[in-house]
C-alpha cells in the first residue's frame, strides 16, 4: 500500500510537514534527506549535532525528528529526555534510529513512537515516516479540536448561567437527556420561605415617548445592570425582567435562613443606585418596589428556551406591593415585616385594599441605621447612623392615590 492511501490527513499536509533528521555521519544525512526530498517531502532539515537539536525544536517546532541512538556528545536517550521538557503535552514526535534491536524498546519506553532499523530499506523508511507524520497532525488536529469544543462548552455554560441560577444549571450539565430539542426531566422545587421583590420604573412608559429606541435602552440596560450587580452583592437570583419591571427572589434555589433581609438590602440599595444614575446623566426617574416573604414553587420551563421562574400567593402578594406602592418608595407586607428588626428602618402604612387579596396590612422600607457602601454584602456595617428617607422620597400621594406608567 502506498503511503497516502486512505489517510486521514491529506497527503499534502504530511509532505508540507517540518522534519528534521539527526544522525552523526554525513553519508547517512544524505541518504535520508534524499530518499524523503525524492518522495515529495519539502521541508526536510538536518544537523549532525545532537547538542543543537532541542534550540532547532524549540525554534521550528518539527513534526518528526528522526533521531540516530548512537552519537558523540548526547545520545539519542538523552536528547530525548531534553525533549521531554519541551514537549510538555507528553507527546515526542520522534522517530529514532539504530541498528541494535536490544535498543527499540529502550527508545519507545523513552518516549520514542517507532523506530527505523539499520541498514535502512527505503520502502520502510518512507512508509514509517509517512505514517508518524500523520499520527502527530492528527494529534494536533485533536488537540485544536478538543480547544475549540472546550471553549464552545465554556460559552455553553457561561450563556446558561446567564439564564439560569448556578444550582440549577449545575443539575442540567451533563446530564444524557438533554438533546437539541430540549430535555425530559422537570426540575420543580417547594420551598417554605422566599422573599420576592418586584421594582417598577414610574413613569416610563411616558419616557419612552420622549427619547429615541437606542436612548430607551441604553438607559434601561445602565439601570438594569446596576440593578444586577446590587442583585449579586446581596445574594438574591434575578428572576427576569419584564419591560421596566425587575423580578428578584432570595432564599432560592438554594434556601438561606435571611431570605428577608436579602431582599430588604437590595431594595435600599436599588433606590440609591438609580438616585446615583439620576446625578450622573441628568434623569429624574424613580422607582416603586414591592417585598412580601411566603412559600413559593419554583422550577425551570421551555424546552428550547430555558426560564427559571417562580408561582405562588408570594409572588402576586409581591407584585401588589409594588404596583399599588408610591413611586420612590419600598412597600412590604406585614409577613415581610415580620422577618426584619435591626437595622432596618419602618413606616406602617396603614390597612390598604389589595386587589384580589383584599384589606392587608403593609408597611413602608425606609432606611437603615448605618451607613453602606454600594455594592457591599448584608452583612452588617457598623458606622454612622443613616438618616431616615430623604423628604423627596416621602411623596405626599395619599395610599391610593398611586403613579403609574
Amino acid at each position: 500500500m502506498s503511503p497516502g492511501l486512505n489517510s486521514a490527513i491529506h497527503p499534502a499536509a504530511i509532505l508540507n510537514a517540518r522534519v528534521l533528521i539527526v544522525d552523526d555521519k554525513p553519508a547517512n544525512l544524505r541518504l535520508l534527506e534524499g530518499v524523503l526530498r525524492n518522495a515529495g517531502y519539502r521541508n526536510v532539515s538536518s544537523t549532525s549535532d545532537s547538542t543543537a537539536v532541542c534550540s532547532m525544536h524549540q525554534e521550528h517546532r518539527y513534526d518528526l525528528i528522526l533521531l540516530d541512538l548512537h552519537m558523540p556528545d548526547m545520545d539519542g536517550f538523552q536528547v530525548m529526555e531534553a525533549l521531554q521538557k519541551i514537549e510538555t503535552n507528553g507527546y515526542l514526535p520522534v522517530l529514532v534510529i539504530t541498528a541494535q534491536p536490544d535498543l527499540k524498546l529502550r527508545a519507545l519506553d523513552a518516549g520514542a513512537k517507532d523506530f527505523i532499523s539499520k541498514p535502512f530499506d527505503v520502502g520502510e523508511v518512507l512508509i514509517r515516516v509517512f505514517n508518524m507524520i500523520e499520527v502527530r497532525l492528527l494529534h494536533l488536529e485533536t488537540k485544536k479540536l478538543y480547544a475549540e469544543v472546550m471553549a464552545q462548552k465554556r460559552l455553553s455554560e457561561r450563556l446558561l448561567l446567564n439564564v439560569l441560577p448556578h444550582a440549577i444549571a449545575d443539575r442540567l450539565k451533563g446530564r444524557p437527556e438533554i438533546t437539541v430539542g430540549g430535555f425530559t426531566e422537570i426540575i420543580a422545587d417547594s420551598f417554605p420561605e422566599v422573599t420576592v421583590l418586584f421594582a417598577d420604573i414610574v413613569g416610563f412608559t411616558r419616557f419612552s415617548e420622549t427619547v429615541s429606541a437606542q436612548v430607551l435602552v441604553e438607559v434601561l440596560n445602565e439601570i438594569f445592570t446596576r440593578f444586577d450587580g446590587i442583585a449579586d452583592a446581596c445574594g438574591l437570583e434575578k428572576i427576569k425582567t419584564i419591560g421596566d419591571s425587575y423580578m428578584a427572589a432570595a432564599g432560592l434555589p438554594v434556601p438561606i435562613a435571611d431570605h428577608t433581609a436579602r431582599a430588604a438590602h437590595m431594595a435600599l440599595d436599588m433606590i440609591d443606585a438609580l438616585e446615583r444614575f439620576n446625578a450622573e446623566f441628568g434623569y429624574s426617574l424613580q422607582v416603586r418596589i414591592g417585598i412580601s416573604s411566603g412559600a413559593a414553587v419554583a422550577g425551570v420551563i421551555g424546552k428550547r428556551k430555558f426560564l427559571y421562574d417562580l408561582w405562588g400567593d408570594v409572588v402576586n402578594t409581591a407584585s401588589r406591593m409594588e404596583s399599588q406602592g408610591l413611586a420612590g418608595r419600598i412597600q412590604i407586607t406585614d409577613a415581610a415585616r415580620q422577618h426584619l428588626h435591626e437595622p432596618f428602618i419602618f413606616e406602617k402604612r396603614g390597612t390598604i385594599n389589595v386587589k384580589g387579596k383584599g384589606q392587608m396590612d403593609t408597611w413602608f422600607l425606609n432606611a437603615r441605621t448605618y451607613s453602606r457602601s454600594p455594592g457591599r454584602s448584608t452583612a452588617q456595617e457598623p458606622g454612622q447612623y443613616r438618616q431616615p428617607v430623604p423628604e423627596r422620597r416621602r411623596r405626599t400621594e395619599q395610599p391610593g392615590d398611586h403613579s403609574t406608567n
